[in-house]
């Protein structure tokens, strides 16, 4: 049967483009998370943003905002493959990462009762800190790094995701409504309501280390004044004691309150604990390229 050029009314964002819906993800600040298939069967996440309360200039700078994260293109980054408008709803195509989540991994070793290793924590940390790097780099901000957004391959590698959508729902009312949820990642600048900045990306990013290591957040209370309070001038909480005095050091070097004195992505890349990591990175991908002998 051949394809009615417009989509019916209620049909899966994303039908006339080839894609197939499989099934719901979730919600997020953004809007809709869906798990669609393309023509060849593979899978891919499709986020829809509502636009209907944005004016057409909101809607172009969203629109413009998405075109710009789709140039990114990292090993260490979930790609960004298409993105269209349908019905004033903005669609984002990305690659699905089939390993869940971190958050999620820390939860179920936290469940488990056990501990990542420092060697796991580091090759992951060293995976978001490269991606971080080249992001950086090319003057994007990721905005909203948590556990939630590093999401992991069948394989275990990294992947940072959904970095700028931030960005491109500053102008929507749903933003607005959910930005209020509980923000563990907050930085002691964003608390005291001066503009984002590298820095904050990456206090979030020595938050993580933090949350991989010790199996919760750093900073936590019932409601987002005692939170502030406690980011702003709570004592730093430390790292469970069989980590590295490295490790350690590192997440006290990333979560220092003074943005100004925390290092940046290229100051991380360039320490000799990271350093050794990505050397065998380096020596675990050439092992995998050599011919197999036998």
């Amino acid at each position: 049967p051949s394809q009615p050029s417009q989509p019916p009314r209620g049909a899966a964002p994303g039908a006339s483009h080839g894609y197939a819906k499989v099934r719901d993800i979730g919600q997020g600040s953004y809007g809709k998370a869906t798990l669609v298939q393309d023509q060849e069967g593979k899978l891919y996440v499709m986020k829809t943003i509502d636009m209907s309360s944005m004016d057409s200039k909101q809607r172009r700078d969203a629109i413009n905002e998405v075109r710009v994260l789709s140039c990114l293109k990292h090993p260490y980054i979930v790609s960004y493959r298409e993105s269209f408008s349908e019905n004033k709803t903005l669609a984002i195509v990305m690659d699905y990462a089939d390993g869940g989540d971190l958050y999620q991994r820390i939860r179920g070793t936290r469940k488990a009762n056990q501990s990542l290793s420092e060697r796991t924590i580091l090759r992951w940390f060293t995976e978001a800190a490269l991606a971080l790097k080249y992001m950086h780099d090319k003057h994007v901000l990721h905005r909203d790094l948590k556990s939630q957004n590093l999401f992991l391959t069948a394989t275990d590698r990294l992947r940072v995701g959904d970095f700028g959508i931030s960005k491109v729902l500053e102008s929507t009312a749903a933003f607005a409504r959910t930005a209020i949820g509980t923000p563990y990642y907050l930085s002691p600048e964003i608390c005291q309501e001066k503009p984002y900045s590298f820095g904050s990306d990456i206090w979030a990013l020595g938050c993580c280390a933090y949350e991989m290591a010790a199996l919760r957040v750093p900073f936590d209370a019932q409601n987002i004044q005692a939170l502030v309070q406690k980011i702003t001038r709570g004592p730093m909480p430390q790292l469970p004691s069989q980590y590295s005095q490295e490790l350690k050091q590192l997440c006290g070097d990333l979560l220092h309150r003074e943005q100004t004195q925390r290092p940046t992505a290229t100051d991380i890349i360039q320490r000799r604990y990271v350093q050794e990591e990505i050397r065998r990175m380096l020596s675990e991908e050439r092992a995998k390229a050599a011919p197999q002998s036998g």
